[in-house]
């Protein structure tokens, strides 16, 4: 399984690189405050040319809006998007069908997330309970969803 060939082949002197052209997500300035292993991926979506991962994230208690945990809660989770602008392919790793991306979406599950880390430029990977996934897009964003009462 991925997460474990990915901590096979981290460096031991600290870095989370693995190499010229793959990054952990703990290295990726849209990640700072928040504990990605520890989130759960809800659903997949798209929206204009954006694919949409709901997630319910954790917080790190660095984050801005960390809160402490109510007792009855273990950590401060968060509904959130992964947002991956100009998407041009999401596909599960080694799937080489040509496929479209709503077609794609439509037959990947949720689960616990596992890991999650550039593998190029505009290249990325993220694994879980649902199978590991490539995606090709900008830069990702992580967006808070807000609740308004009115």
């Amino acid at each position: 399984m991925f997460h474990r060939e990915f901590d096979k082949d981290r460096s031991h002197n600290g870095n989370h690189s693995l190499s010229d052209d793959t990054t952990d997500w703990t290295d990726l300035r849209e990640f700072k405050g928040v504990d990605i292993t520890q989130s759960y991926l809800l659903s997949w979506g798209t929206e204009a040319n954006s694919l949409l991962i709901d997630v319910d994230l954790f917080l790190c208690p660095d984050h801005p809006f960390y809160e402490k945990p109510r007792p009855a809660e273990k950590a401060c989770f968060r509904p959130a998007y992964l947002e991956f602008p100009w998407c041009t392919r999401v596909a599960p790793v080694g799937d080489g069908k040509a496929r479209s991306i709503s077609e794609t979406i439509g037959t990947l599950g949720n689960g616990k997330i596992s890991g999650f880390r550039r593998t190029g430029d505009g290249q990325y990977e993220i694994n879980g309970e649902f199978g590991a996934v490539d995606i090709i897009a900008e830069r990702p964003m992580v967006r808070l969803k807000t609740h308004y009462i009115g």
